[in-house]
């Protein structure tokens, strides 16, 4: 047995079967094929072996073939323990080859050999954040705005308070009647009656909100508005159109107060204000962490990626290009797109990130095997237990993950994914930078 080096990954092997063997095992299966078969005119069992022989034979050889072919190669690579990358491709072989023997060329790759560095010569940053009053604060206000209630200007809210004066203001609740027209001519989408925004939330042009603030209810307004160039209405974007408004009913927003009713709206059963915004500090420390630990973990795989020089199996990229594309026909599908299986997606698009992936993939393996970052029983039991803490019912969530060994699996790699990246930064010449809760939130 000789093993060939084609290239930096490629290899290169003879296999043979008897050709003794192929057919014994071909007349075996065209014989129990033939108990079985039923065709017209003949009881099954009972039809010729001539023609069970004439019309079987070619698959069924083509069927051994592989099987022998397969188990042959399988024994040379655990022989040589060659750790095969992707499936071999075989080609006949007759020069120099005995009579009673078939013989194939397999061409296959192997999986390269991966050195790591020594870490602690890389430099890396890692993002800390935490969570401060004010970001309880703003969160509550969010809260407050989800559950406006919009009152009249010029009436009384429930609690007794009014509004101050009557002209659309930002933040108002607007209902207007409009059309515009373009050369004197209407276009599709520019007339409404009835139409309800908030002013000063960026739903409409800014010309729009300009012309509707400062108007009372039941005031009228002639305007000019000009589409931007790339406006989403084709027929009208890049161009002039001039709008009559009038504007039927203004609404200015009232806000809940703090108080017990507003934390027994949000679940706190007695209304503990206080028990509320301890509720809203779990909830945002729970999602700074896990904000923390992706962005860590990207810097972690960037740094790994450009520190570990990794030859890539070409079929490994291969196999991972036609995952991101059928991924990709997927999600095509499910927006709605016709003939998504069918749609012109060139490989090229997908080259570089399956690149990234198999490299990654190959790197983050040998770390795991090299220092036992496998994830451990206990560590994915806490990460479904901290999955599960913001649910209502924890250990419904809990046993829906157990139950399935798909989802088990899935975190169980991210569990092993968060093990390479703690062992980098122990590693690394690590810096923390603190960031703040709205950057790292990415809010204005």
């Amino acid at each position: 047995m000789t093993v060939e080096t084609l290239d930096k990954l490629q290899r290169r092997v003879t296999v043979t079967v008897p050709k003794a063997a192929v057919q014994n095992e071909i007349n075996s299966r065209l014989k129990n094929l033939s108990r079985t078969l039923r065709l017209p005119g003949f009881r099954p069992g009972k039809v010729p072996m001539s023609m069970v022989t004439q019309r079987y034979a070619p698959s069924v050889e083509m069927e051994v073939l592989q099987d022998k072919i397969g188990n042959a190669f399988y024994d040379i690579a655990t022989s040589a323990r060659l750790r095969v990358a992707g499936a071999p491709e075989f080609s006949p072989k007759t020069e120099g080859i005995e009579a009673d023997v078939m013989a194939f060329d397999a061409v296959f790759e192997v999986y390269p050999d991966v050195q790591i560095p020594d870490l602690s010569t890389q430099a890396i940053e890692r993002v800390t954040a935490e969570v401060d009053e004010a970001a309880i604060d703003k969160t509550i206000e969010v809260l407050r705005k989800q559950r406006t209630q919009f009152v009249t200007r010029g009436e009384a809210a429930p609690n007794g308070q009014t509004s101050e004066g009557l002209e659309v203001q930002d933040g108002d609740r607007v209902t207007v009647d409009f059309e515009g027209r373009i050369d004197g001519t209407a276009f599709e989408g520019g007339k409404a009656e009835g139409f309800t925004f908030v002013q000063g939330e960026g739903r409409m042009l800014p010309e729009f909100e300009a012309a509707t603030k400062g108007l009372q209810a039941g005031q009228s307004k002639i305007f000019e508005l000009h589409f931007p160039e790339d406006y989403q209405g084709r027929a009208v974007a890049g161009k002039t159109a001039q709008f009559t408004l009038k504007v039927t009913q203004v609404e200015w927003p009232l806000l809940p107060e703090v108080d017990a009713d507003f934390a027994r709206a949000l679940g706190v059963e007695d209304g503990d204000v206080q028990r509320l915004r301890d509720d809203i500090r779990s909830n945002l420390s729970r999602e700074v962490k896990s904000r923390l630990t992706q962005r860590n973990k990207l810097a972690v795989m960037d740094l790994l990626q450009k520190a570990v020089a990794v030859d890539l199996p070409s079929a490994l990229v291969q196999n991972e290009v036609n995952e991101l594309m059928a991924s990709a026909r997927q999600d095509l599908a499910e927006r709605g797109m016709k003939d998504a299986d069918k749609a012109p997606l060139p490989p090229e698009l997908f080259k570089e990130q399956a690149e990234r992936r198999v490299r990654l993939g190959l790197i983050v393996s040998e770390l795991v095997k090299q220092h036992d970052l496998q994830a451990k029983p206990e560590q994915v039991r806490a990460y479904v237990e901290e999955l599960a803490a913001s649910y209502e019912q924890p250990q419904d969530l809990v046993r829906w993950y157990y139950a399935d060994q798909e989802r088990m699996a899935q975190a169980e790699a991210i569990v092993m994914e968060n093990n390479v990246t703690d062992f980098v930064f122990a590693q690394a010449q690590t810096t923390d930078k603190s960031l703040g809760f709205d950057e790292l939130m990415g809010q204005n």
